[in-house]
């Protein structure tokens, strides 16, 4: 196969920041007809009326039809999550366990802090997305998201069974077993799990553009997130968690975690398929279990993904004063998408 057309693809986790940066990086996303929108920025997005005005401020740089969410803080109004979803300004919450990745510091400590919110918002049918790791010191880095499982989501789940959710960026067997054990949650995996493991990332040398948190795992792990994306299972759908950092912060001493794919996420997400031999599960995968999964319709229009040599991709966007490097699989890649006619 040499050419493959799809409907228009869904990004379920994007982070565009914002100012210079959101201007940089929105148009990059020009792809996908939505996106979720990360709210971690800084301060973060906490209220319906600061999500209704980031909103603008994506439009404005480019980006037409972002689905806005709310970070979920230990003192977040109830009242204001339920309204803002019923009026059409969020689509979701982002639970961040406090300290996990970048700008979390404000996420949730103590989870029965936020229970009057979940209960609210399970009431509502107000949909929950979750960063999947614990933060305790004394874990292993590689296993926080499998401690998650045990330790946060499976009480979650117990204490609140209506409440719809959305496992992002899975990353770990573990992880995929418990999805699929949970009928009715959802799961994202990214770009660069589905490409690399942590000997990319580390053997060799320490590559910053593969560091991202959840970090990379083991190979058996990737091939466990391989299996569920292609799978054509409804439960698993893309969410790039494309996250553009300045190139000197990814570049430097301790660099920041992200990977940002969403300039070539498509062509790289044919690569892989490509290599599983399940071309024909791409368009499940980017364009129809994620739109299931929100209770949201498919998109109109198609574009085609062509195979031909290898690609040259941009080694960085150069915009707005600022400097981003794209994520390198590190081999060629065959495959990208048609410009309209």
């Amino acid at each position: 196969m040499d050419s493959l057309t799809i409907r228009r693809p869904d990004d379920w986790h994007l982070h565009l920041r914002d100012r210079d940066m959101l201007r940089a990086v929105a148009p990059e996303s020009r792809h996908f007809n939505r996106a979720i929108i990360m709210p971690n920025l800084v301060p973060p997005v906490v209220t319906g009326a600061q999500a209704a005005a980031y909103r603008e401020r994506v439009i404005a740089a480019g980006f037409a039809n972002p689905l806005m969410t709310l970070y979920l803080t230990e003192t977040t109004d109830p009242a204001d999550v339920v309204r803002a979803h019923a009026d059409g300004i969020i689509t979701a919450v982002k639970l961040y366990p406090a300290g996990a990745t970048t700008n979390s510091a404000s996420g949730v400590s103590n989870f029965e802090n936020v229970r009057p919110v979940l209960t609210a918002m399970e009431e509502a049918g107000v949909p929950l997305c979750l960063h999947g790791e614990v933060t305790d010191s004394d874990i292993d880095i590689f296993d926080r998201e499998a401690m998650f499982l045990d330790r946060v989501l499976t009480p979650l789940r117990a204490a609140h069974p209506d409440l719809k959710l959305t496992l992002e960026h899975v990353t770990t067997a573990q992880a995929v077993d418990w999805v699929r054990a949970h009928p009715g949650t959802g799961a994202t995996i990214t770009v660069q799990h589905l490409m690399a493991n942590r000997n990319d990332m580390l053997a060799g040398g320490m590559r910053p553009h593969f560091y991202c948190l959840p970090i990379l795992k083991r190979g058996t792990h990737q091939r466990a997130l391989r299996q569920a994306a292609t799978s054509g299972d409804t439960q698993f759908f893309l969410g790039t968690d494309s996250a553009p950092h300045p190139t000197h912060a990814k570049e430097s001493a301790c660099c920041s975690a992200g990977c940002f794919t969403a300039p070539h996420a498509l062509p790289l997400l044919a690569h892989v398929f490509e290599e599983e031999e399940a071309l024909d599960r791409l368009e499940a995968f980017t364009s129809l279990n994620g739109p299931a999964h929100y209770g949201l319709p498919l998109n109109d229009g198609h574009l085609t993904l062509i195979k031909g040599g290898p690609q040259t991709f941009p080694h960085r966007i150069e915009a707005h004063g600022q400097s981003v490097t794209l994520f390198d699989p590190g081999h060629p890649i065959h495959w990208h998408i048609e410009a309209p006619a």
